[in-house]
């Protein structure tokens, strides 16, 4: 069977990839993307569970990899893309949040707040 070569590593990349690349570009993003994801707050609380090592891996790796799509600016349909640029995001990130849901604590949901507020503060002062 003929391997799959995805023609840019980039948008996929391999999966030790993943954390690193997340965490490079995670709040970059979410600072171009906060108006544009209505559940944005859900995002960065899947962010804080992929890094809770308490978090199992099959779950991290869910998230990571729902991330890491997030985070790259080039993919199916580009981010700079007014109104239409995170839709593809909004896709994938729904159907893995939806997957691990049980897993995204309180714990992650409250820093994910006092995250977005420190952003918001940042933006506003």
């Amino acid at each position: 069977m003929r391997k799959f070569h995805h023609p840019d590593p980039e948008i996929i990349g391999p999966a030790e990839g993943h954390e690193a690349r997340v965490r490079s570009r995670f709040w970059k993003t979410v600072k171009k993307a906060v108006a544009a994801i209505p559940f944005i707050d859900e995002v960065v609380a899947a962010y804080y569970c992929a890094l809770d090592p308490e978090t199992p891996a099959s779950v991290r790796a869910t998230l990571f990899a729902a991330l890491a799509y997030f985070v790259v600016p080039f993919d199916i349909v580009p981010d700079f893309i007014v109104g239409f640029g995170f839709s593809d995001d909004i896709t994938i990130l729904v159907t893995a949040i939806t997957m691990v849901r049980g897993h995204i604590g309180e714990q992650h949901r409250t820093a994910a707040r006092i995250a977005l507020d420190r952003l918001v503060t940042e933006k506003t002062g």
